[in-house]
């Protein structure tokens, strides 16, 4: 169970209070969260999600409660904070800070087809023309500098073959720094998972866990969530999802040449990105009962990202 703060029935009743929802019927812990204590939470007026804030910075809460409050009133699908009868949406519980959104309904798909990833990329295409304008600066905690760094300290750790493989991206990602921070810029998720998404049947109900949200390239969103939806059982990118995805995503907003060279970069960029941040949860989290992602996933599509065959529609 990924609950690093468990909670008692009394102390949660006197969190929920202020918030006029009714008597509290049933909570439990999420299990699929990494980072965070995540609960279901079911009062008399409705089914919520309570949020303690285990990793980063208290000053980064407000961003995220101001980018869901835009992305909300923009009409896409995404949780929001819910504030008390005095209008406070970030409270403290247990000694962390706590988040109560509405719990959207759907569920997570395993198994994507080629329409679930039209919605996954029309509605990405959607959050970023939504921010592209009013863009909310916040420089993420896990960015190319970040990956540098980190992936210098774990070299040692790896066998020769994997050194190689983390060091040609990184050389990569030191040559293309600038050029990459130079892409077209807005909001990114930064996290746009299959767990992230739900569905019910075929229509997209909701895109949870905003965390990782942060400013920056467009491309990098686009290459996070294709890495993961749109790839086979081996990791290898699937050409039909990808291009229901890329296409759908292009119809809101159309990619740019400098877009269209970098993107086999960008794809190698957001493996090493989860690649480090999953040896680092391994580390962190042995022997406990925590959900840890298989660091080998990304190290197995980083190898493959090395030829790229799907590249991006319509470039202008």
């Amino acid at each position: 169970m990924s609950v690093f703060t468990p909670l008692t029935r009394p102390e949660l009743e006197t969190f929920l209070a202020p918030y006029g929802l009714g008597r509290l019927r049933d909570f439990q812990g999420i299990a699929a969260g990494t980072e965070n204590s995540n609960f279901f939470v079911s009062l008399e007026q409705g089914e919520f999600v309570l949020t303690l804030v285990e990793r980063g910075p208290i000053q980064d809460l407000p961003f995220f409660i101001e980018l869901l409050d835009v992305l909300h009133d923009d009409d896409l699908p995404v949780p929001y904070a819910l504030r008390t009868s005095d209008g406070v949406a970030l409270r403290e519980l247990a000694g962390k800070p706590a988040l109560l959104q509405p719990r959207l309904p759907g569920k997570h798909i395993k198994q994507p087809n080629s329409q679930h990833c039209a919605q996954v990329g029309d509605l990405l295409g959607h959050l970023h023309v939504a921010t592209r304008d009013k863009l909310l600066e916040r420089k993420t905690d896990r960015g190319l500098d970040w990956m540098l760094e980190t992936g210098a300290e774990l070299m040692p750790r790896l066998n020769p073959a994997q050194q190689q493989l983390l060091q040609d991206s990184l050389d990569e990602i030191g040559t293309l720094k600038a050029r990459i921070l130079a892409l077209p810029r807005a909001n990114l998720h930064g996290d746009l998972f299959r767990d992230n998404v739900m569905f019910e049947g075929t229509h997209l109900t909701g895109l949870i866990d905003f965390y990782n949200a942060c400013s920056g390239p467009m491309l990098y969103d686009v290459a996070i969530t294709l890495n993961d939806w749109c790839c086979d059982d081996s990791g290898q990118i699937d050409g039909v999802l990808a291009r229901a995805l890329l296409g759908a995503y292009a119809a809101r907003r159309a990619f740019t040449a400098a877009e269209a060279e970098l993107w086999p970069v960008m794809l190698r960029v957001a493996c090493v990105r989860f690649w480090l941040s999953r040896l680092i949860a391994a580390e962190s989290f042995a022997g406990m009962d925590v959900l840890i992602h298989d660091p080998a996933d990304f190290e197995v599509r980083l190898a493959q990202r090395q030829q790229v065959e799907v590249g991006l529609p319509f470039a202008l």
